[in-house]
């Protein structure tokens, strides 16, 4: 299986002959990269790059994910596609132009992800954690995206299920952070940073596997296509951010893993620590190679492979073949 490979430190990223090799500024020594080994790369600080190494990474269709110096995700190299179906697009231009069936693939997303939360809540309040409120109140806004006549009034109630989810976070880690609503630009606190941290890896690591499908990422359903950005990686995520990001934070800061002294704080702004965010990184990426047993392929599957699959199930339902249903945990 191929891996995600991060780089924290400074230096040169290039080619050496067929392959790649890596120079920190810290030391001269280089590091060679196994091109063959690697399924996308996580730039996670300043790095000199050259176009023949864009070149070698394009032939291989490696996807690289910058982020700054703080841990904030800044964008992506995308190369050229290589499994290109006008049909596809076709397909996907027209369902996004058709709004009924627009948004009842939106609302799959909204409806995935409000189940996955729900679990989320379901898995804690069995661990007795007073959480029944919230269940509930998740439960109904769910139900009530049926009735949703167009994308705003769904987006509408997509805000209101996060706000009920979110609110139960404090009680979910012990208290042991404080967490009274979602605050992005910039994130002004402990949880904050750390959802923005990992919705932001997420997001890249559902980008990489849409790449390896016949799917554009700039044409999207429940998030509106704009202009430098993916957005049907935004819809996708939606997916995994509960099943896969929220269940690592809630681990981490349960365990003591991640701790109020892994932060540092700049004006108004709270910032992960180097090592921190490489630990974060190495948690989410043993979680997307663990295997669980898929219930209708009937073998395991990895996290990651999880999220090519959502991508396929996509295709089916924008060519007809079947209608699109999320990916819900069942335990």
């Amino acid at each position: 299986m191929k891996k995600s490979v991060y780089i924290y430190t400074t230096g040169e990223l290039h080619r050496k002959d067929n392959t790649l090799e890596f120079v920190s500024c810290e030391r001269k020594r280089p590091i060679p990269l196994p091109i063959e080994e690697i399924s996308d790369i996580y730039l996670m600080n300043e790095m000199n790059i050259s176009t023949k190494m864009l070149e070698l990474i394009s032939k291989y269709g490696i996807l690289i994910h910058f982020f700054d110096y703080y841990s904030n995700y800044i964008g992506t190299y995308y190369p050229k596609e290589k499994l290109l179906a006008g049909n596809i697009l076709v397909q996907q231009v027209k369902t996004y132009l058709d709004e009924k069936h627009r948004l009842k693939i939106a609302r799959g997303f909204v409806q995935g992800a409000a189940d996955n939360m729900f679990r989320n809540l379901r898995y804690y309040n069995n661990r007795g954690l007073a959480l029944e409120s919230a269940m509930e109140e998740v439960q109904a806004l769910r139900n009530q995206t049926d009735i949703a006549a167009n994308i705003s009034e769904l987006m509408g109630y997509e805000g209101k299920i996060h706000t009920v989810y979110y609110s139960a976070f404090e009680t979910i880690t012990g208290n042991k952070t404080e967490f009274k609503k979602r605050v992005r630009h910039p994130p002004d606190n402990m949880m904050n940073t750390m959802i923005s941290f990992v919705n932001g890896m997420i997001y890249a690591r559902c980008l990489s596997e849409i790449y390896r499908t016949q799917l554009d990422p700039t044409v999207s359903f429940l998030h509106e296509p704009g202009t430098r950005r993916f957005s049907l990686s935004l819809d996708i995520s939606e997916i995994f951010k509960p099943l896969i990001g929220d269940r690592l934070i809630f681990s981490l800061i349960n365990k003591n893993q991640i701790t109020e002294q892994d932060f540092t704080r700049e004006l108004n702004c709270l910032h992960l620590k180097r090592n921190a965010s490489q630990r974060i990184a190495k948690a989410l990426d043993d979680r997307l190679r663990t295997t669980i047993r898929h219930r209708e392929l009937k073998k395991d599957v990895s996290y990651q492979y999880l999220m090519r699959l959502e991508c396929y199930k996509l295709i089916k339902d924008l060519t007809g073949e079947k209608p699109y249903k999320p990916f819900v945990m069942w335990w």
